[in-house]
């Protein structure tokens, strides 16, 4: 089911997947939307829990405002939406972007959140995390002559290194717009995207991480970013350091990288780790 949440001045858009309590709310990466969870959902999260993927500020089909993409901006919507929503208190989980605000939103609204799923996001970053998530970055602003043109340049990015699942599709269509002349548009302002990293790098996340009591499992992907011999986006070393700098922390490692991980073999692994740390 979609909705459409009016919340923190914004409309926030969600996909609601029908499914078991506890609710689990996840919150996808620095350019990604909602349906780059399809692949744990296929492998089994809904209907195992009832999940809720969102589009964050300036991505998907929420509300794309000029300013305003820091961490409090961007936790205060999610609240908003619980509110919304009825939900008191839930599972709250993100992969990369969408887990180091999981993390902030822990520290920061206790109350709000039970346990915490962190997908292949950390405390500490990649001396070339701005590197490798660049090919990400360029896309944004971009015109396409089709939809055919887009994902082809789409299946060439380095991190899929001939690799593809069908079901990654469906985030690169939400991800965007056809317009009046037939050619297709990001939908994210590479400005806004850009405002939400800066200030990402400048959080006091050791700090945050300090805070956090609930529970948390942190899923690292510790695959090649490319071609052989690309770094991870997370290294496993780096994982493991922000699993300790919690109160409560498990580590699971899967296959794959920081993208291939939510589709496929490693979403299966991936949702098993989920729902074995959920419902223990």
């Amino acid at each position: 089911m979609e909705r459409f949440v009016q919340t923190n001045g914004i409309q926030l858009h969600c996909l609601d997947h029908p499914g078991g309590e506890p609710p689990l709310v996840l919150m996808p990466g620095l350019t990604a939307n909602a349906h780059i969870f399809d692949g744990l959902l296929r492998a089994g999260l809904s209907p195992a829990l009832r999940v809720l993927a969102l589009d964050l500020r300036g991505r998907g089909l929420s509300d794309k405002p000029e300013s305003g993409y820091g961490m409090a901006e961007h936790a205060a919507d999610v609240v908003g939406l619980l509110e919304a929503l009825g939900l008191e208190r839930v599972v709250l989980g993100g992969h990369s972007f969408g887990g180091l605000l999981a993390l902030y939103m822990a520290a920061h609204y206790p109350e709000r959140v039970a346990r915490l799923v962190v997908l292949d996001a950390a405390g500490s970053f990649h001396p070339q995390a701005r590197a490798l998530i660049q090919p990400s970055l360029d896309r944004l602003g971009t015109v396409h002559p089709s939809w055919e043109a887009y994902l082809a340049s789409i299946k060439r990015l380095p991190f899929y290194a001939g690799w593809w699942d069908p079901t990654i599709e469906s985030a690169y269509r939400a991800d965007v717009e056809t317009r009046a002349d037939g050619t297709l548009r990001p939908r994210s302002r590479p400005e806004a995207i850009g405002e939400a990293l800066d200030r990402l790098l400048a959080e006091d996340w050791p700090g945050h991480l300090a805070a956090v009591r609930q529970p948390m499992l942190l899923v690292n992907a510790p695959g090649a970013y490319g071609p052989p011999g690309t770094p991870p986006v997370l290294p496993r070393e780096q994982a493991l350091e922000t699993v300790a700098a919690v109160a409560d922390g498990r580590y699971v490692e899967v296959p794959g990288n920081h993208m291939t991980m939510l589709f496929g073999e490693g979403a299966q692994r991936t949702v098993a780790a989920i729902l074995d740390f959920v419902r223990p």
